[in-house]
C-alpha cells in the first residue's frame, strides 16, 4: 500500500514538473497565431514547437497575440536546410501604418553549401533603408540558434546567441527617426523572394526541392523594467538574465564581440553604402 502512494506521488510530482518545465518557456499557442498559408504553418510538441513551411502555391506565417513595447526577445530558430536559394525566413516586430516601426531579422537563402545572408533592417516612422548584412559563422540550418533584439529607447541591439552583432542608437538629436512610441507585434514568415534574394535575383528557387520548412522553439520575451513596457513576462527569467538586459551599454567583452563580428563577418553596411545614398549618413553612422 505505502509502494502505491510513493508512486502517486511520484507521478504527481512528474506532472508538476513537467507543467513548470513547459510554462518557463512559453507555449506557442498561448503566445502566437497562425496567420497564413493554411496547414504549412504548424504547432505542436505541446505547444513547444512551430514550424512554417513553403511550397509553389504558398508560403506561411505567424504572429504574436500581444503587442510590446521595449524589452527583449528571444526565439530560437532553426533555418531551411539543403538548396533554399529565393527563399526567406523573415523574423521582426513591427507596428501598422504608413509611419510603421519596424526591427527586423531576414534569413536569405542559398545554394547548399553556401552561407546564408542574415539580413538586418530598422524602420522609424515609416522610413527604413538601414540595412546591414551578415554572413554567420556557423551552420543556421544544423542545430536551434538563439536570435534576439534588446529594445530600449536609448539603442537596438541584434544578438545571435547572446552575441551582439549590430547596435543601432537613438541619435534623435541629430534629427533621426527611432522606433520608440509604437507598440509592435512579432511576426514571422517564410515566403518566395526568387526576384530579388539570392545573388540579386540571379538564383531561382528550384520547386523540385520543395516544401522548404523552418522550425522555431524556446520563445522569450522579457520586459524592460525601466523602460514604460506595459506587459509583463511570458516566462519565468534567471536574475542573471534580468540583469543582463537591464544594462543599458554593452560590456567590455560585448564591445569585442561586436567588433569581432562586425570586422569578419559583415558584408553590407548601409552606412558605406555611397553608390545608393551619395548624401551619406554621416552624423548618424558615427552613433554607431
Amino acid at each position: 500500500m505505502g509502494y502505491h502512494y510513493s508512486c502517486n506521488g511520484l507521478l504527481l510530482l512528474v506532472s508538476v514538473l513537467m507543467v513548470v518545465a513547459s510554462s518557463a518557456v512559453g507555449s506557442f499557442y498561448q503566445d502566437f497565431d497562425l496567420t497564413w498559408g493554411d496547414k504549412r504553418a504548424k504547432i505542436f510538441n505541446g505547444g513547444q514547437l512551430l514550424s512554417l513551411s513553403l511550397d509553389r502555391v504558398s508560403g506561411s506565417g505567424f504572429q504574436s497575440k500581444r503587442d510590446y513595447l521595449f524589452g527583449r526577445i528571444d526565439m530560437q530558430l532553426k533555418l531551411v536546410a539543403g538548396d533554399s536559394a529565393g527563399t526567406v525566413t523573415a523574423y521582426y516586430l513591427s507596428s501598422q501604418g504608413p509611419t510603421h516601426d519596424e526591427i527586423d531579422f531576414e534569413f536569405l537563402g542559398n545554394v547548399s553549401g553556401q552561407p546564408y545572408i542574415l539580413h538586418t533592417n530598422i524602420f522609424a516612422q515609416g522610413k527604413g533603408n538601414r540595412e546591414q548584412q551578415f554572413y554567420l559563422w556557423f551552420d543556421p540550418t544544423r542545430n536551434f540558434h538563439t536570435y534576439s533584439v534588446i529594445w530600449k529607447p536609448q539603442h537596438v541591439i541584434f544578438l545571435v546567441d547572446n552575441i551582439p552583432i549590430r547596435v543601432f542608437k537613438n541619435a534623435e538629436s541629430l534629427g533621426v527617426p527611432f522606433p520608440k512610441n509604437q507598440p509592435m507585434k512579432i511576426y514571422s514568415s517564410l515566403w518566395n523572394a526568387d526576384d530579388w534574394a539570392t545573388r540579386g535575383g540571379l538564383v531561382k528557387t528550384d520547386w523540385t526541392k520543395a516544401p522548404f520548412t523552418a522550425y522555431y522553439r524556446n520563445f522569450r520575451a522579457i520586459p524592460c523594467n525601466n523602460c514604460g513596457s506595459k506587459w509583463s513576462s511570458s516566462s519565468s527569467v534567471s536574475d542573471a538574465q534580468r540583469q543582463w538586459q537591464a544594462r543599458d551599454e554593452l560590456d567590455a567583452t560585448s564591445r569585442r564581440r561586436l567588433r569581432w563580428v562586425q570586422k569578419y563577418f559583415m558584408i553590407y553596411n548601409y552606412c558605406t553604402d555611397l553608390k545608393r545614398f551619395p548624401q551619406g549618413f554621416s552624423s548618424e553612422c558615427r552613433q554607431h
